[in-house]
């Protein structure tokens, strides 16, 4: 093979593998943020319903977190990330379409988390696959097309909660159907060759450096992805709150487009950070602009204020949580765990959902969701100021 087709291939699996990454989100976005919440609102009503995506939440988060470590590691110790990926893919399509069928807290619960289990079975060795096979001066271009991902997702929930396409019972079944769809094609290309690490250089302070960097971009992670988590879940309440006539393809329709607006943007800036072998320096940036965003919403007063505010939040949000995702891979020390390091970097998407609810059901009740919004940009510009300025 050319040195020329080297790159070439890089490039084809990148676009590959950023379409399965996609797949990961239109798993869990539509269902998270449209289907389940719409559906618990139909059982109990929209005022127990908080209380019931909030447990439910901390359950499936416990779940994730467990399978994204352990799968993770599985992969490493296997050395065979795609099949566990495509055992994933079959079980975790399987009990989203039987989600229709529980009724029952408990029922709820327990589906919710075996889907999680098996949807983590997914996304852990996903995860790791391409640090496998992406070189670090590719990373930025990887985090910028990881940015569609969201944008696909959100497109997914406002395809299937159309007004009159879709019967509700058959919703999660047409997203599972659709994951296959984006997943399958990276079970099946070629992938390009393991990617050769350098030796890192000699230092008395190399492995403490190296370990405050990995610290402080998991901290700054979880940071911001406590507001996200949070706007994950109660985004859909928060806009009937602001206007009742926002219904759940309105909302859909609005996520997908600050999603679809973020995308090309996290790819500028990924390419960039690339060409100027500054891979770290936009998430300070976009850091504190999701802080801006959040005192904004809790601001707004009235329909398009609130959804300005949110557009800021989301795409400044959703370009560092794409770029950070990329970034990581190059940070981690040890190639031969991926696997498992990254499931612990996975618990920054999953604790804040443990946190979340605390959170939410503390603050809201006494000072409504702008109390909410408030700490949340507390928290977005402190992961502005934890975002380590160099790499190892």
């Amino acid at each position: 093979m050319t040195t020329r087709a080297i790159p070439g291939r890089i490039e084809r699996f990148i676009i590959v593998y950023a379409l399965a990454w996609a797949g990961g989100a239109i798993a869990y976005t539509p269902f998270l943020t449209l289907l389940m919440p719409e559906r618990i609102a139909g059982l109990v009503g929209p005022t127990r319903a908080v209380d019931w995506l909030s447990a439910l939440a901390f359950c499936g988060a416990i779940a994730a977190s467990f399978a994204h470590i352990g799968f993770g590691y599985l992969s490493d110790v296997t050395r065979n990330r795609r099949g566990w990926i495509a055992a994933g893919l079959v079980l975790s399509g399987g009990f989203l379409a039987l989600f229709p069928y529980a009724n029952g807290f408990w029922e709820l619960a327990s589906l919710i988390v075996c889907w999680q289990l098996a949807l983590n079975m997914m996304l852990g060795p996903l995860g790791a696959l391409a640090g496998d096979v992406v070189p670090d001066a590719r990373k930025g271009t990887l985090g910028g097309f990881l940015a569609f991902a969201p944008a696909l997702g959100a497109a997914s929930g406002a395809l299937v909660t159309w007004p009159g396409l879709l019967a509700m019972e058959i919703r999660p079944a047409i997203v599972a159907c659709l994951v296959v769809l984006c997943v399958a094609p990276v079970l099946l290309i070629r992938l390009p060759p393991t990617v050769d690490h350098p030796v890192p250089a000699k230092g008395p302070d190399r492995p403490q450096r190296t370990r405050s960097i990995v610290v402080r971009m998991w901290l700054a992670r979880l940071s911001l992805q406590i507001a996200e988590a949070a706007l994950f879940a109660f985004l859909y309440l928060w806009f009937r709150a602001v206007d009742p006539t926002l219904g759940a393809s309105r909302t859909a329709i609005i996520f997908g487009a600050v999603l679809a607006v973020s995308a090309p943007i996290a790819l500028i800036v990924g390419r960039w950070a690339d060409r100027h072998d500054r891979p770290l320096a936009p998430l300070s940036l976009t850091a504190a602009i999701s802080a801006i965003g959040l005192v904004s919403m809790a601001l707004a007063q009235g329909t398009a204020p609130a959804i300005a505010a949110y557009g800021l939040f989301g795409i400044a949000s959703s370009v560092f949580l794409a770029l950070h995702s990329a970034q990581t891979l190059r940070v981690l020390p040890r190639p031969s765990r991926r696997g498992r390091d990254l499931g612990i970097f996975n618990l920054t998407n999953t604790t804040p959902s443990l946190v979340m609810p605390a959170l939410a059901l503390t603050l809201v009740p006494k000072f409504g969701f702008s109390g909410l919004f408030v700490m949340l940009a507390v928290l977005a510009a402190l992961a502005a100021t934890l975002v380590p300025r160099r790499d190892p």
